[in-house]
């Protein structure tokens, strides 16, 4: 996973597959980040992603709750189009801005 902070905006590019099996690590990563930089803005890219299961769903609802305990807010950008319908059924959208994927 690849971050950028800039401005006040950590994004984690997320890349390959989110399962129970993966999850973990993302987590833990991005959690780390958040607690090191403090953003106000934490933006997940979703972009690189090729399969995600509900762990991708529990990976949003979480860092929700971080970056908003820290004050902050929460972005879900770049989501595949095959998985956008999950997303939106899962209510993610009340969170913070979520962006579909344009290709």
């Amino acid at each position: 996973m690849v971050f950028d902070y800039s401005d006040n905006v950590l994004t984690a590019f997320i890349d390959g597959e989110i399962d129970h099996h993966t999850a973990t690590a993302i987590r833990e990563a991005i959690d780390e980040r958040i607690l090191k930089d403090k953003p106000c803005v934490l933006r997940l890219d979703y972009g690189g992603v090729t399969f995600m299961d509900s762990s991708g769903i529990g990976l949003i609802m979480g860092r929700y709750k971080l970056i908003t305990s820290c004050s902050g807010k929460i972005e879900v950008t770049n989501i595949p189009r095959n998985m956008a319908k999950v997303v939106k059924l899962s209510g993610v959208e009340k969170l913070g801005r979520i962006t579909i994927k344009e290709n």
